[in-house]
């Protein structure tokens, strides 16, 4: 297996240390806003957001006049997260919800629909103030009471709507429409709550009118598992099978980690069989199923290597038991004070088998790799997955994703296929690359600038000066570059194909053409400074660690050749590729030379990501694939000639005559292509213009 993305972490503690009210950072963030009416929060998995709306919450009923708090999750195991919570004496109010409002509880889970809407108005008929339901049951409840009361039934009320990415703005999203209404009416309190902020699909979340209302607090992911106590490192990679995946089980499966496996979609080219019987192939694959627990409904089963009996919970079996595995996994195990007893819960299951769950929400802290069987299509599902493994415990020190994909086939259709898939599921890792990384912020640095070209303030964001950058213009256009980078950059990860990797693809061509396309569709009537301000700032922060990278392998590979002669503690900051010696990294790389805006073009992000997979594939395999990307040459366009012209111009400078199209170089041949495209426009122009 390859990691594409490595990244480590300064266990600082800091993501766990409470204020003097109960609150962690992220949380005391959130409180500071509680005065705004609509609050939009971006926070990773296992920062606390559950508990940040509880605070904020119960501040809105004791001091803002809200009346009602109605938190709504995608599925009933997450509104286990929302249950009754001590939180005096630190706080001047414990959370409280009473059993029978809790509709994600066990029992009132298996109640009809028309039950849960019945429940959704008894609740709002009452004194009681906080209901805990699902993002299903609120729509359905939304829809009887505005039609027998009105939608002011909902006025002083706080909606908080968990994993928000659920929502879109499209005309079909219900929740999105009911969302809408409220907003418009401005009478209702909103808390959106989401751990990635993408919906993985061409549709937003929010409208940009919708959007501005909102009060944004984001919490990213370096912040997080920087401050984490025991969680050190994380890898996120690939894997290749052939044939039926069954058969790559025992060598991506390491059954002496904690871990989660998702098999693969219905319907997909992965799935082989009834889901049921995979499930009782990877079983197979891990050792000998030998009885079923009465307590939990977990399998027993006698590993092959050593004949430990191992604890499988089954989450894709949908038979009635699947309730009491469900029940058990998310109930702690605690000692005689109270408290979890890490030992007995870390050893309460081994593996977790799972189809669609166990993935947003899911809280098994225990677990230290994610095993994702076959391609992902959605971005924010794998964010999702790959969050099920980044929460801290003791004794846990490293978390691994892992994507087991088919290798590309014989027949040039299925390579086609094959290395589109391929393509995508890197684009997956090169997105939580930037993810992770610390929330970076860049400025124009002129001539005589007295700044350090790189700094950390208070929050963790990283100050970058570059050279010859343009700076927003506009009001718009800063706000794009502050808010909404996450979401372009998921956009410019899914944008990998053809016509970002192929070895004829100049890098200008996709920190440019395909940069500024993205930016286009994304925004409307953006004039053509905003556009170009925007692409160099998402430029720089999808460059920004291959650049500092780059700069740590060659100091690596200039010290091995003079010896190595590197003490550990040089070692440890300039060879780690991510992660908490990512600044540090910058910081050097900053430091021998100044960062401009053209070096930043001149590197291809999605060619460095599949240069890195490319080193998980034999020889014989990446020609085929190199084939198949050939077969899929794209025709010269006029933007992609237009941004080749001043590399063919400086190729005519420095080698003394024009690009030759039978060079071995693809790109190039790529150049001369591009040439001969200016040339017979040039000359159809002419030819038009005698015309006339």
């Amino acid at each position: 297996m390859v990691d594409l993305v490595k990244v480590a972490y300064g266990r600082t503690g800091t993501s766990k240390t409470t204020n003097a009210m109960g609150m962690r950072p992220m949380q005391a963030r959130v409180y500071e806003a509680r005065g705004a009416q609509f609050i939009l929060l971006k926070a990773p998995p296992a920062a606390g957001k559950s508990r940040a709306l509880m605070f904020l919450g119960l501040d809105k009923l004791e001091n803002q006049g809200v009346r009602k708090v109605i938190v709504a999750v995608p599925e009933t195991s997450i509104g286990a997260s929302f249950r009754s919570t001590e939180l005096r004496p630190a706080f001047f109010r414990d959370w409280h919800v009473e059993p029978r409002w809790n509709l994600c509880e066990s029992g009132a889970e298996e109640g009809s629909k028309s039950q849960k809407v019945k429940a959704f108005r008894e609740f709002m008929a009452s004194d009681d103030e906080v209901i805990v339901c699902t993002h299903a049951t609120f729509r359905f409840a939304y829809d009887a009471i505005e039609a027998e009361i009105g939608a002011e039934a909902f006025d002083d009320c706080l909606i908080a709507i968990d994993e928000f990415h659920h929502v879109s703005a499209g005309d079909d999203n219900r929740l999105g429409e009911i969302l809408r209404r409220l907003l418009v009416r401005e009478k209702a309190h909103v808390v959106a709550m989401t751990g990635s902020y993408f919906r993985g699909d061409s549709i937003p979340v929010l409208r940009p009118e919708d959007e501005a209302k909102f009060r944004s607090i984001t919490y990213s992911y370096y912040e997080q598992l920087d401050g984490y106590e025991h969680l050190k490192s994380l890898g996120i990679s690939y894997s290749f099978y052939r044939g039926k995946y069954i058969s790559a089980i025992p060598d991506v499966l390491d059954t002496d980690l904690k871990t989660i496996v998702h098999i693969p979609h219905r319907g997909s080219a992965e799935a082989y069989g009834e889901k049921n019987d995979e499930v009782g192939r990877i079983i197979d694959a891990i050792g000998e199923h030998v009885g079923r627990d009465e307590e939990t409904g977990f399998d027993l089963v006698r590993r092959k290597s050593d004949g430990k009996i191992l604890k499988v919970a089954d989450l894709v079996n949908d038979n009635e038991e699947r309730g009491g595995v469900k029940s058990a996994l998310t109930r702690e195990i605690t000692g005689p004070d109270g408290r979890r007893d890490d030992a007995a819960d870390r050893d309460k299951v081994d593996i977790i088998i799972a189809l669609g769950m166990a993935k947003e929400g899911f809280d098994w802290p225990w677990c230290e790799h994610a095993l994702t069987i076959g391609y992902r299509s959605s971005l924010t599902e794998i964010v999702q997955i790959i969050g099920r493994a980044t929460r801290d415990a003791a004794g846990k020190a490293h978390a691994q994703f892992t994507n087991l994909i088919a290798e590309p086939g014989v027949e040039t259709t299925v390579v086609a296929d094959a290395v589109n898939d391929m393509l995508k599921a890197i684009s997956g890792a090169l997105l939580m690359e930037q993810v992770l990384q610390p929330n970076f912020r860049f400025y124009r640095r002129e001539d005589g600038d007295i700044r350090e070209p790189i700094e950390v303030d208070d929050t963790g964001t990283v100050h970058i000066g570059i050279k010859g950058l343009m700076e927003p213009p506009t009001n718009r256009s800063k706000a794009i570059c502050e808010n909404d980078m996450q979401d372009l950059m998921a956009k410019a990860c899914q944008a990998m194909d053809r016509r970002t990797v192929g070895d004829d693809i100049a890098p200008e061509v996709a920190t440019q053409m395909v940069l500024t396309d993205i930016i286009e569709k994304s925004y409307e009537n953006l004039s053509a400074d905003e556009t170009e301000a925007i692409r160099q700032d998402l430029a720089a922060r999808m460059n920004i660690a291959n650049l500092a990278r780059r700069e740590a392998e060659r100091d690596q590979e200039k010290a091995e050749a003079e010896g190595g002669n590197r003490d550990a503690e040089e070692d440890e900051i300039e060879s780690a590729p991510d992660g908490m010696n990512l600044i540090n990294m910058v910081k050097k790389f900053i430091n021998v030379r100044e960062l401009d805006i053209d070096l930043i073009d001149g590197i291809n992000p999605f060619r460095e990501g599949f240069d890195v997979a490319s080193k998980a594939l034999d020889t014989p395999l990446l020609k085929q694939i190199q084939s198949a990307m050939v077969a899929q040459r794209i025709q010269m366009t006029e933007d992609e000639a237009r941004t080749l012209w001043p590399r063919i111009k400086r190729f005519r400078e420095a080698e003394g005559r024009e690009p030759n199209p039978h060079a071995a170089d693809p790109l190039e041949k790529r150049m001369a292509e591009a040439l001969a495209y200016i040339r017979s426009k040039k000359a159809e122009r002419l030819r038009s213009a005698a015309a006339e």
